[in-house]
């Protein structure tokens, strides 16, 4: 029996929304997209590693710092699916969407992603999570909350606080987010790092965008609408991603600074 082949794909969007130029943005020295490829690269399950973009100037930077690229033939309404117009003509069991917002994440998150879809071959589409600790992320819109059922599968993701504690509201603070037990209430983070077996990236990226994916704006959510599972596989990991301006001070603390 052959071994299953394996890519990492990072896509890289010069034109973000929420921050301006983020893959360009200098953290300790190097540019955002150099630090996501220089973490995944240590990966011990990848068999090749790229990054696709819709500018040359991410391509090219890319290309100095030793990585490869690839800038796609048009505008994709998600990364995913920029992602899965390269993987569509490459020879590849399984490709690994890492999104361009973890700077410092450990490779072991790949290893265990790859590892446990390789291990559970019905699994078509995978991804990350991990228990969250600090109440400030249950408010904050850029940390993505999943819930999920007796058997690790995703029921949602949203930027809300998912799932709703009742017991801990009253009427002079519905709402709050006060009051919350973070060690007995299941809240969890989602990871942006995502497992897909070739053939479901490209039926995932065949089907139209979802109204509940279009809403959270979470391209996630396009799978689970259409019916689809996404298993999802914890780890004690607590990102520290790069969403927008505030996050720049965390990564000062965090890794010793960010550059202009």
């Amino acid at each position: 029996m052959s071994k299953s082949k394996v890519i990492g794909i990072i896509p890289a969007r010069l034109g973000s929304k929420r921050l301006a130029g983020k893959p360009l943005i200098m953290i300790h020295g190097k540019p955002l997209i150099q630090r996501v490829y220089e973490s995944a690269a240590k990966s011990k399950r990848l068999d090749r590693l790229m990054v696709v973009t819709d500018s040359s100037r991410i391509s090219d930077l890319v290309f100095a710092f030793g990585g490869e690229a690839y800038v796609s033939l048009r505008n994709h309404p998600t990364g995913t699916d920029r992602v899965a117009e390269v993987a569509r003509n490459l020879n590849y069991d399984l490709v690994i969407n890492i999104q361009c917002d973890l700077p410092y994440f450990p490779p072991t998150l790949i290893d265990l992603l790859v590892s446990s879809m390789l291990k559970e071959k019905r699994i078509q589409m995978g991804t990350l999570a991990a228990r969250i600790n600090d109440p400030l992320k249950l408010k904050n819109p850029n940390v993505v909350k999943v819930v999920l059922d007796r058997d690790g599968f995703a029921l949602y993701f949203s930027r809300h606080p998912i799932p709703y504690i009742r017991r801990t509201h009253t009427s002079r603070r519905r709402g709050a987010l006060t009051g919350i037990d973070l060690k007995r209430s299941p809240f969890y983070e989602h990871i942006g790092i995502y497992g897909f077996r070739k053939d479901f990236l490209i039926k995932f990226s065949s089907l139209k965008q979802t109204p509940l994916e279009k809403s959270e704006w979470l391209e996630q959510i396009r799978a689970l609408e259409n019916g689809y599972n996404i298993k999802v596989y914890l780890t004690q990991y607590e990102p520290v991603t790069l969403d927008a301006p505030a996050d720049l001070k965390k990564l000062r603390t965090r890794k010793g600074g960010v550059g202009k």
